[in-house]
């Protein structure tokens, strides 16, 4: 068996086998992602709850256990890690490679909503998860400032704005604000005005919940119209509590700007974040896994200037990192390196044997060999990588080493007296089921 012989009798369809496979080649070569390693991450959803001001322990209790024991039941469920503190719960599942990771977050969504009967009822917000990787870093820092906008401005363009329409880029799957500032009213009471007038702490904070309320009210039906009514009784700033009347006492009306200090603020005065020097809102973007940080990077950017337009022009918006260049940098370079080795092979091959027509052999088998191999990477789905590339580099080797080897024994045949042709087939032959054999493995 000669596998070699269609090609040498018909060589208009072998120049045309190695058309289609350079053209396919090249093509899968600019569809193929980039990336610096491939692939491997692991189906990973993280689960966060908040309750402000429970301790560590009562976290665990009455929210980590409840939604732990939902969660355990969950099919491909490989680990489960909880980690408790102050008002704070993060649970971090993680499945095997044989779960989709989208039919994971639905089993995990089931499993909260099971749970929503046994964790505490008075958590600001319910749980919820995000489809990301907790050990992964951020592929993306962005930063938003502006020179005229109080930081709490900012931090609400930043988070009701921004952040949503990031996390709906595919492949994105969590986006993080550090140094957030949203506004909040800060009441700090004075305990002597409190004693004085005999208040506690507990009534003061009924007042507050039942001044600042936002309820459907009902609505006015008549012969011809209808109204809705419509009330809103919340309080948007700190003159507007001031006002907020406590308690009675001998009749008199006892407002809350009596019992203390109420000033606009943020609600976290110890975190903050800069850029330059300069106080900043810093959202860091972190990938889904088993996507590509150079895609889901350049996504974003061609989307920026879009965002750009939505918010005031007083606030800026730029990149502060980006993590795709340094894989953009490592490929690059090891892609300089597998073009210089084909270059230096050739170069060697001329050298040492001054034959012309034993020189375009190889130097037409590197690339057709080489281009054709990105085709097949693109059908099963992998990735310019350090390492693909690092062993396409280690491959120049096995197909000179093939070719110099094949046309050495054709050329004995031809030394032997026999006819162009006839050599090409009998030393094609010979040798190629061995060089078929050592290159496979």
């Amino acid at each position: 068996m000669n596998l070699s012989e269609p090609f040498i009798r018909r060589p208009i369809m072998t120049t045309l086998v190695m058309a289609a496979i350079l053209i396919f080649g090249f093509m899968s070569y600019r569809l193929l992602p980039i990336s610096d390693l491939p692939s491997v991450d692991y189906p990973t959803i993280q689960v966060s709850a908040a309750r402000p001001g429970a301790s560590p322990e009562t976290m665990a209790a009455s929210v980590a256990r409840p939604l732990e024991k939902q969660f355990s039941s969950i099919a491909g469920l490989d680990s489960l890690n909880s980690t408790s503190t102050l008002g704070q719960t993060q649970i971090t599942l993680q499945f095997n490679l044989s779960r989709n990771i989208d039919d994971a977050a639905q089993d995990v969504q089931a499993a909260i909503s099971g749970a929503s009967g046994q964790i505490a009822t008075d958590l600001p917000n319910p749980p919820t998860y995000s489809k990301v990787n907790p050990a992964d870093q951020p592929i993306l820092y962005l930063y938003l400032d502006s020179p005229t906008l109080p930081l709490s401005q900012v931090d609400n363009y930043a988070e009701t704005y921004l952040a949503q329409k990031l996390s709906t880029i595919n492949g994105v799957a969590q986006v993080a604000v550090y140094g957030s500032q949203k506004y909040a009213a800060r009441i700090q009471l004075d305990p002597q005005q409190l004693a004085t007038r005999q208040i506690g702490l507990d009534q003061v904070a009924t007042a507050i919940q039942q001044g600042n309320v936002d309820l459907p009210t009902g609505s006015l039906s008549g012969n011809h119209k209808n109204f809705t009514v419509q009330t809103n009784g919340q309080l948007q700033d700190a003159a507007a509590y001031r006002q907020l009347i406590v308690s009675y006492k001998d009749g008199m009306p006892i407002y809350l700007n009596q019992l203390g200090r109420i000033i606009d603020s943020v609600e976290n005065d110890k975190l903050a974040s800069w850029y330059n020097n300069t106080r900043a809102i810093i959202l860091t973007i972190q990938r889904q896994p088993g996507t590509n940080t150079v895609q889901v990077v350049d996504t974003i950017k061609k989307l920026l200037p879009n965002l750009r337009e939505q918010i005031p022009a007083s606030v800026e918006i730029g990149i502060l990192y980006d993590a795709s260049q340094s894989i953009r940098d490592s490929v690059d370079d090891v892609r300089f390196t597998l073009i210089l080795t084909i270059a230096l092979v050739i170069l060697v091959i001329f050298l040492f044997l001054r034959n012309l027509s034993a020189t375009v052999i190889p130097s037409l088998a590197l690339p057709v060999s080489l281009i054709g191999t990105f085709a097949v990477m693109y059908l099963l789905h992998y990735s310019l990588d350090n390492l693909s590339l690092m062993a396409l580099t280690l491959s120049v080797g096995f197909v000179v080493d093939d070719a110099i080897v094949m046309l050495e024994n054709i050329v004995r045949h031809m030394e032997m007296g026999e006819r162009p042709l006839e050599a090409a087939l009998n030393g094609s032959r010979e040798i190629g089921f061995t060089i078929l054999s050592m290159t496979l493995p």
